[in-house]
């Protein structure tokens, strides 16, 4: 099964960090709590545009019910291949087309 959402075009995503100057009180603090562990890992946002958002999400969906992990992958700012992995999803519409707003670990920063 395929357990990858792959940005082709288009520029780095940028990742916001969900608990930076924001506290327990922020729009994402939530977020926080699923990667709770014996590691430290930062959860960060982006929103990438899609031409159906509900097929992706599905495939999430699909991937983790099987207890698969899901991946972003995309082009790093000097060209590399990256990956991250999706901790949550959900599909939106806005006036710009369809949207995944996606959850994803990263490494804590030191």
């Amino acid at each position: 099964m395929d357990n990858k959402i792959t940005i082709i075009e288009g520029p780095t995503p940028i990742f916001q960090p969900t608990s930076q100057g924001m506290g327990f009180s922020g729009p994402h603090a939530w977020a926080n709590s699923i990667l709770e562990g014996p590691y430290l890992y930062e959860t960060g946002f982006t929103t990438v545009r899609t031409f159906n958002n509900q097929a992706l999400l599905e495939r999430c969906q699909q991937n983790w019910h099987e207890g698969n992990p899901m991946y972003l992958e995309y082009r790093d700012r000097i060209g590399l291949r990256a990956q991250a992995v999706i901790v949550a999803a959900q599909a939106a519409e806005t006036a710009e087309g369809q949207v995944l707003l996606l959850w994803v670990r990263q490494d804590l920063l030191e």
